[in-house]
């Protein structure tokens, strides 16, 4: 399979370049019939890679390579256009388009049109995933470069937003939830995520303050859609970590979409600081098909199959760390193995009626199983050492000071079986100047789990004798747990026009879980405001956020449930500003957000190396405020820029946390949340050569201030260590070999292929040694040390990605 790749690789590079022209850059508003703007709209050149879609006010700016060119204008519920241009080089062009309704279109126009205006999210661009370096692959880790969202581990797919934890995240595929493992730690062992990012065709994100249709959790909301496509494609994406194959059909009344993904990154894994064999191998299966009976109703079918094992035989470790001053250094050597794998096998299916022009009504059934298994039998035996620092060697000079001696055993055999069923009913109706909407769901949740694992921690044994005292075992978990969760959930929802330039949303959710017995209510609110200029927005939203227990919420550090847990709740506040307006010679967007949460309760945890642990038993209150920062446009023609900044601060009280020290009670107050990460910077930056824009460069940069621990067995009011602060540098550099402004194409490659682009991406740029967790070890003294688990090194990569011709 490598050489293969190599080879394909080499084929490509041998390849001529081009030479560029200057663009032809076309720009305007898109309206319906009754002359207001349409948000969201898509817009392609066709045959070129170009593709945007128009903003709040319906404004758009998109280039073409060539002179002579067709746009394609479209929105789910429209009639598409498509508009001939031949222009002068370098030409201006201003371009207003209409858009008539169709009325056999399922999704009523006036229906998609408000729900876009009165979304409280940010549309991501599709265009930017295949561009952007990501070692992991998975679309989730774009969600890292937005405003709001934290990072600070390059390998996992998993994020937190606003102070809240990875639990607290909705993600919707065609109104699907998609739930993910339970087991399976974040970072190395996790594979390829749900969503596949060649069949996304559109994205949105919201960070917080999202409507009352969006289920019951804390944080925020990912919304995919899977869309039928503009024409037949088949793509091949390869590179030295993943490979996948997706084809697009359409016929005359359906179309299917499917894709076959594999993923293998142990040629990242094998320059961490723990060497030994690493063997990931993840792949995955994913379809939709959609038969349109009539022009009113249609029926969709989404499938997925994911299987991943992550095997590890750790040899050896050394990690270095400490300051200039003191320098200590631990080696390790391994004995066992560890072994995780999962399989998911999930299917929805969704009927699709529209009765009458105004109104759709969905229902949906979906249903996953996820099989999951950690096997993990590892002794460690170490000798951590004080070393001399005052040899300019990069090993160091002699042992100072043996701090200690000894050995730590992890054992597990671990197993956790998920079956989750919904159902739901989803109804959009338009009255005049209402947007009217509601829905009921049922969801069942059933958990098998068994859990049987310990540690064993030796930190001097063989220095001092434990007296004949027994071997005490440590965090040992020995549980059968099978527990059926069920809840009832019901939403309604108006979007309403105040005026022409005003819009008010209302809604509400009620919940039942049958594990809190509770029935929650969830009130929401968001108001939009667009002055005359019309480039300008302002937003605020209000709402109550609840979420019952879940499984993972109620099973404590010893293996226990809690299952007298009541829900979470949460009382959000935002005000958002969006400004558009002309600089450097392009449209530019500034969209800002301050926030404001209180929780009355919540479920304190700590994160032990990559996985929540829950304080099931006990309640915190606790707050978060901040503000979020956002400038970008095409700083360079076509290519699409983003500076982000997120301002950030979440503390927490527990209830009842107060000890005695030295005869004096003491009581702990607030204490920073483990994802209390002050500062969030992100830049993804693209540019290309003057004379050969064929040739481009994408970067992604990435900081995160630093976040708080502690050993995974302390209270959480002695989590007073910090994992420092996050940095990172990726770099990809590509050629597109079929783009339109080269003047020269490979004729090989023009014949069989639509597209063809290599890049060649340097991960972890600066091979800035960043923290994921750590490792807790005393010396002979009885101090305790935080040894550093490092993330990945610098790392090159290639990829291909071709677009056959049907």
């Amino acid at each position: 399979m490598l050489k293969l790749r190599l080879f394909l690789f080499l084929l490509i590079a041998g390849c001529s370049f081009a030479v560029a022209q200057p663009l032809v850059r076309i720009s305007g508003v898109v309206y319906n019939e009754e002359r207001l703007p349409l948000s969201q709209v898509t817009i392609i050149v066709q045959g070129q890679a170009q593709s945007t879609v128009t903003d709040e006010s319906g404004a758009y700016t998109i280039y073409s390579k060539s002179r002579t060119f067709s746009i394609k204008y479209s929105l789910l519920g429209y009639q598409p256009q498509t508009l001939k241009f031949n222009e002068r080089s370098g030409a201006r062009i201003t371009q207003q388009v209409n858009l008539v309704a169709n009325i056999n279109e399922l999704e009523q126009v006036n229906i998609t049109n408000k729900k876009n205006q009165l979304s409280n999210t940010t549309t991501i661009n599709i265009a930017d995933v295949a561009s952007m370096p990501l070692v992991s692959g998975n679309f989730e880790t774009m969600l890292k470069t937005l405003p709001g969202v934290s990072t600070n581990n390059e390998l996992s797919a998993q994020y937190s937003v606003r102070g809240g934890n990875f639990d607290e995240n909705l993600i919707y595929i065609n109104d699907v939830e998609i739930n993910r493992p339970v087991l399976i730690r974040n970072g190395q062992q996790e594979g390829l995520s749900f969503i596949n990012s060649e069949l996304v065709t559109k994205a949105k994100f919201s960070a917080g303050g999202f409507e009352a249709k969006y289920g019951d959790k804390l944080s925020s909301v990912l919304d995919i859609r899977y869309d039928k496509p503009d024409s037949n494609q088949t793509i091949l994406s390869t590179s030295l970590l993943n490979t996948s194959l997706t084809a697009k059909r359409i016929f005359k009344h359906s179309f299917l979409l499917a894709s076959l993904r594999y993923k293998n990154n142990s040629s990242v894994l094998i320059k961490q600081d723990e060497k030994g064999s690493y063997n990931p191998n993840f792949a995955d299966a994913q379809l939709m098909y959609q038969y349109d009976f009539s022009s009113k109703f249609n029926i969709s079918i989404l499938g997925n199959l994911n299987l991943g094992q992550f095997k590890l035989e750790p040899t050896n470790r050394e990690t270095q760390f400490g300051t200039l001053n003191t320098t200590l250094r631990l080696n390790v050597d391994y004995t066992g193995k560890e072994i995780d794998d999962y399989q998911t096998l999930g299917t929805a299916v969704t009927a699709t009626y529209s009765p009458k022009p105004n109104q759709v009504i969905k229902f949906i059934n979906s249903y996953f199983n996820t099989i999951e298994r950690e096997r993990f039998d590892i002794d460690g035996s170490y000798i951590f050492d004080e070393v001399d620092n005052s040899f300019p060697i990069e090993n160091f000079g002699p042992i100072n000071k043996n701090k200690g001696i000894g050995s730590y055993y992890n054992y597990g055999r671990n197993s956790l079986n998920t079956q989750i069923f919904a159902s739901e009913i989803k109804v959009d109706q338009n009255f005049n100047n209402h947007v009217f909407s509601w829905g009921l769901k049922f969801d069942q949740s059933k958990y098998d789990d068994r859990l049987n694992e310990y540690n064993y921690t030796d930190s001097a044994g063989y220095i001092l004798p434990n007296n004949s005292k027994s071997i005490l075992l440590q965090n040992v978990i020995n549980v059968e747990n099978d527990i059926n969760i069920k809840n009832y959930s019901a939403y309604i929802q108006d979007s309403y026009s105040l005026s022409d330039h005003a819009e008010l949303q209302l809604g509400a959710r009620a919940t039942y879980s049958s594990l809190s017995r509770q029935l929650l209510i969830s009130p929401r609110m968001l108001i939009a405001y667009r002055p005359t200029s019309n480039n300008k927005i302002f937003r605020f939203t209000a709402g109550v956020y609840k979420q019952p227990p879940s499984y993972r919420t109620i099973r404590d550090f010893s293996g226990k449930l809690n299952i007298n847990q009541k829900a979470q709740s949460s009382y959000n506040t935002s005000v958002g500003y969006d400004y558009a307006f002309d600089a450097f010679g392009t449209r530019l967007k500034f969209t800002s957000e301050a926030y404001f949460k209180y929780s009355d309760r919540l479920i304190p945890y700590k994160i032990d190396n990559l996985r929540i642990k829950y304080l099931a038993n006990e309640v915190s209150t606790g707050y978060a405020y901040g503000a979020d920062f956002s400038i970008g446009g095409e700083f360079v023609k076509d290519l699409v820029s983003y500076f982000r900044m997120s301002v950030m601060h979440a503390n927490e009280d527990i209830i009842g946390d107060s000890y005695v020290q030295n005869g004096e009670m003491i009581y702990p107050g607030y204490l920073k949340r483990p994802t209390d990460q002050r500062l969030n910077f992100s830049i993804f930056f693209q540019d290309k050569l003057l004379n050969s824009p064929t040739y481009k460069v994408h970067l992604n940069a990435l900081y995160g201030s630093r976040l708080p621990i502690g050993p995974s067995q302390t209270p959480r009011y002695l989590d007073k260590f910090y994992v420092p602060s996050y940095k990172r540098v990726d770099i990809g550099f590509s050629k597109d070999f079929l783009d339109d402004a080269a003047s020269h194409k490979p004729k090989f490659l023009d014949r069989n292929f639509n597209s063809v682009i290599l890049f060649v991406e340097v991960f972890n740029m600066l091979n800035i040694d960043n923290t994921v967790s750590y490792l807790w070890l005393k010396d002979v003294d009885n101090v305790q040390y935080a040894i550093p688990n490092y993330l990945t090194g610098r790392q090159f990569n290639l990829k291909l990605i071709v677009k056959l011709k049907n």
